[in-house]
C-alpha cells in the first residue's frame, strides 16, 4: 500500500490547463461540489446517493457516483479492510475527487468512512467549500434488519473482522451539512432535502442546468 509520504514523483511539475474549472462550471451550467455520505453499511447511503444523481442528471447537471463497492472492484482492488487501508481508500478516493471537481462534476461518493478524521482528511483535501457532508443517519438495528448482503449476520457470527458497527466503531458525524434520517423518512423526501439544500447553497449557475430545486 502506498500513501502520500511515500510517493516519490522526481521533475513532474503540474500543468495548467487553458480550460479552466471555472470555465466547465460555466458550459455545465452548475458549479462542481463533492456530497458524501456517510453512514452504517444499510444506512442507504448508495441507493441516496445514485437517487439524488438520477435527480440531478435528469435536470441536465453533470454528476458521478463514487460508490464504495464499485471502487473496491478496481482503484482500490488491492486494499484490505484493516484501518490503514481504509483510511487510504478514503485518501485515493479523495485524490480523484479532486479530478472531478476540475472536471466541473457533482461527484457523489456514498463510503462507510467510519472515522472523523479520514473524512475531515477529505475535507481539507479538497477544500471546505467544495466538500458537503451528508449523514445518512439510521439506528444499528435498522441496518441489520435490512441486512442486504448478509454481512451483518457474518459478523455477528465472527466471520468477518473489524466490522463497521459490530466489531469496529463508527464516528458519527458532529456537525454534518446535513443529516437525513433514512430509518423515517422516505427515500424521496431525503432527495427533495438535499436537492433544496444544494439549491440554496447556489450550485446552479446559469440557465445550461435546469433549476435544481423541487
Amino acid at each position: 500500500m502506498a500513501n502520500n509520504s511515500e510517493i516519490n514523483s522526481n521533475n513532474v511539475v503540474w500543468h495548467k490547463a487553458t480550460v479552466t474549472r471555472e470555465r466547465r462550471e460555466q458550459q455545465n451550467g452548475h458549479r462542481s461540489v463533492s456530497l458524501w455520505f456517510t453512514g452504517l453499511s444499510g444506512s442507504g447511503k448508495s441507493t441516496l446517493a445514485h437517487a439524488v444523481e438520477e435527480r440531478l442528471h435528469q435536470q441536465g447537471c453533470r454528476t458521478f457516483v463514487f460508490d464504495g463497492d464499485n471502487v473496491r472492484h478496481g482503484l482500490c482492488g488491492d486494499l484490505t479492510f484493516k484501518q490503514e487501508d481504509r483510511s487510504e481508500n478514503i485518501r485515493r478516493i479523495s485524490e480523484m475527487i479532486k479530478l472531478f471537481l476540475e472536471a466541473g462534476v457533482i461527484s457523489l461518493s456514498a463510503f462507510i468512512s467510519p472515522l472523523r478524521i479520514d473524512r475531515q482528511k477529505v475535507r481539507e483535501l479538497i477544500g471546505d467549500g467544495n466538500f458537503f457532508e451528508i449523514y445518512c443517519e439510521c439506528p444499528l438495528e435498522v441496518c441489520e434488519e435490512r441486512d442486504v448482503k448478509g454481512l451483518y449476520k457474518k459478523a455477528r457470527r465472527g466471520e468477518i473482522k473489524n466490522y463497521t458497527g459490530i466489531s469496529a466503531p463508527y464516528e458519527e458525524p458532529l456537525n454534518p451539512g446535513l443529516k437525513v434520517n433514512t430509518s423515517k423518512q422516505s427515500l424521496d423526501d431525503c432527495v427533495e432535502l438535499i436537492l433544496t439544500t444544494l439549491a440554496e447553497k447556489g450550485v446552479r449557475i446559469n440557465s445550461n442546468c435546469k433549476e435544481i430545486d423541487s
